[in-house]
């Protein structure tokens, strides 16, 4: 799964979009105009932008020239403008694809995990997605639903290790090698930077939505239930 930034300034249409993206598990951020977009795009640093062409305060064209200045994210152009000539320049001037309007939910899913593909070919990626959860080991980076997480290195390293085993509960004494690189010491360090985790993730223990303790085993990392 992605953080996909969706720049449209028709609400209708975002709405919609916005809301089939979030369903297949993407985190969806969203931009009406084009220069709320290039500050999404400088600092929280989407996996795709899906772009819009008639944007109230700049031409679509001249959006994508910009970005690019700032920017080699992958671009999905959506025009209602089925013209060969203008898609060729588009794509000549650093889009990475298009969809021409009206398109689906299936249709644009498809073109988004294409575009993702090519750009982490091959190699394992060091990103590790839970619901709108994303962890970047490599950049050392962390978002909640595009929000910076900010963590001290203790809790990322902890968060890293979960986030790439998701679904799996991992027993405290696996946390202590793995994590604390030590052969023995006491639960209550884990437990203590466990809770901090949480409360930067926005649950509780009561109340979990990803961190999920089994009693008497350990701890598992799952995203959060459907509503």
């Amino acid at each position: 799964m992605a953080t996909v930034l969706v720049v449209e300034d028709d609400e209708f249409v975002r709405s919609a979009i916005i809301r089939d993206l979030t369903g297949r598990g993407h985190a969806v951020r969203s931009a009406g105009r084009a220069l709320d977009a290039l500050r999404e795009i400088a600092h929280v640093g989407p996996d795709v932008v899906v772009l819009d062409l008639g944007l109230p305060d700049l031409d679509g064209a001249e959006a994508l020239k910009m970005l690019r200045a700032i920017s080699d994210v992958p671009v999905i152009v959506a025009t209602a403008r089925d013209d060969e000539a203008e898609i060729v320049r588009l794509l000549r001037d650093g889009a990475d694809d298009y969809l021409v309007k009206p398109f689906s939910g299936d249709h644009l899913n498809a073109r988004l995990e294409a575009v993702l593909r090519r750009a982490r070919p091959g190699a394992p990626s060091s990103v590790a997605r839970v619901g709108g959860l994303v962890v970047d080991a490599d950049r050392r980076e962390a978002r909640l639903d595009g929000a910076p997480l900010d963590l001290t290195r203790r809790e990322f390293d902890l968060l890293t290790y979960l986030a790439a085993r998701p679904d799996r509960v991992i027993s405290r004494k696996e946390l202590l090698a793995e994590v604390w690189r030590q052969s023995y010491g006491d639960d209550q360090t884990i437990d203590v930077h466990l809770s901090w985790l949480r409360r930067k993730l926005g649950e509780s223990a009561s109340r979990p939505r990803y961190l999920h303790t089994v009693r008497g085993v350990g701890v598992r990392l799952s995203p959060p239930a459907e509503s």
